[in-house]
């Protein structure tokens, strides 16, 4: 059986917050921004549908589509998995805060949608699932194509 999971999750509003933090550093310390050379209007209404969906289904569990944990002790591998993600995430930020590289494309978009994807998972959550692999494809897409310039 499943253990329940409340409708609202302070832990995923923690983690979307942390998870947050590098990205108004760096939007405040970088008024040009993120590049912005790759042009594909369905991937980034997908990117952009993902993104806001997980942000809010991270913290907002909507009880008939969410289940719960997936097995008793879910939730202690939940919050290990978040927070060495977002250690990562963060530490991602520090070590390539200087540049644009591949590497850095692929971690800054691959960790965040992992910790969408396994607090899905491990919770459950039928639409942050589904929302979370919309938002790696689009993310991760378009991610590296802006590293490597608008080649298709």
């Amino acid at each position: 059986e499943y253990s329940k999971v409340d409708w609202f999750n302070l832990t995923g509003l923690i983690f979307v917050v942390v998870l947050m933090i590098p990205n108004i550093i760096y939007a405040v310390t970088n008024k040009d921004g993120f590049a912005d050379n790759y042009h594909n209007k369905f991937i980034e209404a997908g990117e952009q549908i993902g993104r806001f969906g997980c942000f809010i289904l991270m913290f907002i569990q909507l009880p008939f589509v969410t289940l719960g944990y997936i097995y008793d002790g879910a939730q202690t591998l939940y919050l290990i998995f978040g927070v060495a993600l977002l250690v990562l995430y963060c530490g991602g930020w520090i070590v390539f805060r200087k540049g644009n590289s591949m590497a850095k494309a692929l971690t800054l978009s691959i960790l965040p949608s992992v910790l969408f994807l396994e607090s899905g998972i491990l919770t459950l959550n039928i639409p942050l699932i589904v929302l979370s692999v919309v938002f790696a494809i689009c993310h991760i897409t378009i991610s590296c194509k802006n590293t490597v310039g608008n080649k298709q």
